[in-house]
């Protein structure tokens, strides 16, 4: 376990006002919107930014790409986000974007929000999350907020971290079908097929380091009824490390052939990992090579004494597997 490191100046700095963004939450916002495919393009790269955001509004982001479409050109590279009002990273009606890098620092809500559920293929890798705050003012799902929003499946997180949030390091929070601005009933998230998720880790939050809540059963037909003439598709999580939960490390709710690879977890309050209900069928969900630690060495916290954690809360339903999987320091 190693402190979080970041760095939070740079030398361009984009910010609000001194004498009134904190006070009235009302900061800087950057918004980029051009209606087609590529016909736009934004470099965002090694800024500053702070006091920005505007709290009590919705669509006022810091960096808000905003119902362009695909936009390959464009990415958020090396940039330093905090005391943020209103998010950090807003992907709304976009694919293809790449945000890669960057430091967040203190911010509301959640913190990189893909919005609308239908947004695909965008590269989310190598940022650093930290303080993400609930917030009042803007969606319900903010007043229980995660470090990474994720409505739609099929976007790639590798290597990132989210190091403190009031609940959720990465929520997989799927959608039935589009939503808002972008409301299609043939775009289904909940069976479509999901991107990589490979090397995130996820301390400190308020309940669950990875969630995946409340759908998860990827078909080759996303949009058809789960059946047995409806293949299932297999779902690969891979080394993936949670600590210091205030519940789980890991939970998964209501999905199908949901794999969860090489995880490593520790010292989290209740269990390491939970699966609550599998889907019924031919799909079989698996926990392949965990390393599962109920208090790790020189923790002094007195909860994990008192709360003896499970290492794997099984599903209330049958097509389980555990395999190669290593239990350290649990209480008896």
């Amino acid at each position: 376990m190693r402190a979080e490191v970041g760095l939070l100046t740079r030398s361009v700095v984009f910010k609000g006002d001194d004498a009134h963004s904190k006070i009235n939450q009302y900061g800087a916002i950057l918004f980029m919107h051009s209606e087609g495919d590529d016909s736009l393009t934004a470099r965002i790269s090694y800024t500053e930014f702070t006091q920005v955001g505007q709290a009590f509004k919705v669509g006022r982001y810091p960096i808000h790409f905003h119902l362009i479409g695909q936009i390959h050109q464009s990415y958020v590279k090396g940039n330093a986000v905090h005391t943020s009002f209103n998010r950090a990273f807003t992907i709304h009606g976009n694919d293809y974007l790449r945000i890669t890098d960057n430091v967040v620092y203190n911010s509301l809500g959640h913190t990189v929000f893909i919005e609308d559920a239908v947004e695909r293929h965008n590269y989310i890798a190598r940022n650093l999350v930290m303080e993400t705050k609930r917030s009042w003012s803007l969606l319900n799902t903010d007043q229980t907020p995660a470090c990474f929003w994720i409505t739609n499946p099929n976007n790639d997180f590798i290597d990132n971290h989210c190091a403190g949030s009031d609940r959720y390091g990465f929520w997989y929070d799927l959608q039935d079908h589009g939503i808002g601005p972008s409301a299609d009933v043939s775009i289904c998230p909940l069976n479509e097929k999901v991107g990589e998720f490979r090397g995130n880790h996820a301390h400190s939050v308020g309940r669950y380091g990875l969630r995946i809540f409340h759908f998860m059963s990827p078909r080759k037909f996303p949009c058809k009824d789960i059946s047995l003439r409806n293949p299932a598709l297999t779902a690969n999580f891979y080394d993936f490390t949670g600590w210091k939960s205030n519940r789980n490390g890991a939970i998964a709710s209501f999905v199908g052939d949901v794999r969860f690879h090489n995880f490593k977890v520790a010292d989290n309050l209740l269990a390491g990992i939970e699966y609550s209900v599998l889907t019924l069928g031919e799909d079989t969900a698996t926990i392949i090579d965990a390393l599962i630690i109920g208090k790790s060495n020189g923790n002094t916290e007195p909860l994990l004494d008192s709360a003896s954690p499970y290492g794997i809360i099984n599903p209330r339903t049958e097509n389980f597997l555990i395999n190669g999987t290593k239990f350290y320091n649990f209480n008896f």
